[in-house]
């Protein structure tokens, strides 16, 4: 099984030095939050503004959050590097909250999040790797990505439900969204759960970049996304005021008003279509993709995917990329928002090759 048994012995190896039995799954999320422990000790993992670049990681990851003009910032980020003590391993994640326990559900759900995927793909990784009807080498590009979406589809189940039974955190009228990836060597997996954005860069034949969307903005207004929620009961509509802007409502009161379609928390339409169930897709890089941008919606309401990928670039010291796109943002927001109050930027800029190559400028299309 080469890559896939390595791979294996090697996180079995992770797991025992720390003592813990590996006889159930609590065991294992023990396990993975030592592991979270020891990444934060040796700086791998960044849950701030600022940058993370692991010496001989080809990675190199911006990031940076602003609060807006609404009150507490609700967003956060988080970038593991040598994820789960894999050196070819990269777990990405920015969560945009909402509601009056917003901030807290989207910090709960980041903590949450990277440790419980780490112990379900783990499990997932040696159910396989015992399987004889599986044969993991010679459909290695298959079964990798199955066993991240099963692992991925189980955390988040899990996440939702613990968040639901959370004793100190009111998640009913409040909740988050989640957007992650994990790199690994070639592949990066991209789940997400609400509106938030991942756009890769990638060089085109005539050497400019063009950006790529992986994701789906979760709207309500989503044909398959407005079905859902009419069949089990739940209304949506714009308000007066909002032409155009879609939003989920319980069956007979005029709340919560939800402007995405999928989420964590937010128990009060639940029952009514709205999920936390996430779309989970991959994509092979090559040496072509230079670098993908995570962005919260505040980024996305005003600027273009292309003109993101300008901005970060155009940005000669990559630690200061996400920087500049929010800060870009920021300026688009009074510039095309005039007199509504600026949301809660954050972005995620992870670059996948080592300089000088990722510090190149390179000529930008001109969006169509």
């Amino acid at each position: 099984m080469g890559h896939f048994s390595s791979m294996f012995n090697g996180l079995a190896k992770s797991f025992t030095i720390r003592k813990v039995k590996s006889n159930g799954s609590g065991d294992g999320r023990e396990a993975a939050e030592a592991m979270a422990k020891d990444a934060k000790k040796n700086e791998m993992i960044l849950r701030s503004s600022g940058c993370v670049n692991v010496d001989g990681s080809k990675n190199f990851a911006s990031v940076f959050s602003r609060r807006g003009e609404k009150g507490v910032n609700q967003d956060c980020c988080i970038v593991w590097e040598e994820f789960g003590c894999q050196a070819d391993m990269t777990f990405c994640g920015i969560f945009d909250g909402h509601g009056q326990w917003g901030h807290f559900v989207a910090k709960k759900v980041r903590e949450s999040m990277a440790t419980s995927l780490l112990c379900n793909w783990q499990e997932t990784l040696a159910q396989c790797s015992l399987d004889p009807d599986i044969d993991l080498e010679s459909e290695k590009k298959h079964q990798r990505f199955n066993m991240w979406k099963h692992s991925y589809l189980k955390t988040c189940a899990v996440v939702d439900q613990e968040l639901e039974q959370h004793r100190k955190i009111d998640s009913f009228y409040s909740g988050t969204t989640a957007l992650t990836i994990v790199r690994q060597g070639d592949q990066i997996f991209v789940a997400n759960v609400g509106d938030s954005r991942a756009v890769l860069a990638t060089t085109a034949d005539d050497g400019s970049l063009v950006q790529v969307q992986l994701t789906v903005d979760f709207k309500p207004n989503l044909p398959q996304e407005t079905e859902r929620i009419l069949q089990c009961g739940g209304r949506v509509f714009c308000l007066d005021d909002e032409p155009g802007v879609h939003r989920v409502w319980q069956p007979d009161a005029e709340s919560p008003g939800l402007a995405m379609s999928r989420a964590f928390g937010d128990y009060c339409v639940k029952n009514f279509g709205l999920i936390s169930v996430p779309e989970v897709t991959q994509r092979h890089l090559t040496s072509e993709d230079q670098f993908v941008i995570l962005a919260t919606d505040g980024v996305w309401d005003v600027i273009s995917n292309q003109e993101a990928v300008q901005i970060v670039s155009s940005t000669p010291d990559r630690a200061k990329a996400a920087k500049r796109l929010v800060q870009s943002a920021v300026h688009a927001w009074k510039r095309k928002r005039k007199g509504i109050a600026t949301d809660d930027i954050s972005a995620i800029c992870l670059f996948f090759h080592s300089s000088p190559q990722s510090q190149q400028v390179h000529a930008v299309s001109t969006p169509k």
